[in-house]
């Protein structure tokens, strides 16, 4: 039976049996689902390799069917920060939730590295947590299809400096309007949480009086309330 060892991120963890679980894993070449035998029990040497925001590395062997036996874990990266703060983790568990929806969808590799640097930003508590949930939301909906125009407005017209915007619901995506709460400094800002990592972003000053309006965005995008 062939062998092979990668780097995972835990996606969900279910108990079967008396001793055993059934982890999706979601690793640098999509999601696979494994089989991790006497993991519950005390002594294993899994437990303690499969932990829940983490980074680990694992040695998967081919099982029978679509089900591979986990037979290594070691934790590469624990983002033990993220359980100190209640809304970091509440949305790490939100992100888990959505990367593993998505995935079922759109298996790729590209939602390992996302999930890897959303939870990366939410371990570093000196990032805006703002920062962080923008970022993700805009990768997701990109991802899934449905990337944000940050150069031209619903009708097709370029983006100028001269308006005003405001996020259309129905058109998903930003209209021209004569009181519009977003301007050239929050267009700036979402292009460039769109294309550059998270910690390039946290890195601008000035943005505390516009974050917030760039996640609404974000989250309204993703049609999420």
């Amino acid at each position: 039976m062939k062998t092979f060892k990668t780097s995972a991120i835990v996606l969900r963890r279910t108990n079967y049996g008396e001793a055993d679980r059934i982890l999706q894993l979601l690793t640098p070449d999509g999601k696979r689902s494994v089989m991790a035998r006497g993991v519950r029990r005390e002594k294993s040497r899994l437990a303690g390799g499969i932990e829940l925001f983490a980074v680990c590395d694992v040695v998967i062997t081919e099982g029978k069917g679509e089900l591979g036996i986990l037979t290594s874990a070691r934790l590469a990266h624990f983002f033990q920060h993220i359980m100190q703060d209640y809304d970091r983790m509440q949305f790490a568990y939100t992100v888990i939730k959505l990367v593993n929806n998505a995935s079922e969808m759109v298996n790729g590799p590209e939602w390992y590295d996302v999930l890897s640097e959303t939870l990366a930003g939410l371990d570093a508590h000196s990032i805006q947590l703002g920062v962080v949930q923008s970022w993700f939301y805009l990768r997701y909906a990109a991802l899934l299809g449905y990337e944000l125009s940050l150069w031209h407005d619903v009708a097709g017209e370029k983006l100028v400096a001269e308006k005003t915007y405001r996020y259309d619901v129905g058109e998903r995506g930003l209209r021209a309007v004569a009181d519009g709460e977003l301007t050239s400094e929050h267009i700036k800002l979402l292009r460039l949480i769109a294309t550059r990592p998270i910690k390039v972003i946290a890195q601008i000053g000035g943005i505390d009086t516009i974050i917030g309006d760039c996640l609404l965005v974000a989250r309204e995008h993703v049609a999420l309330t």
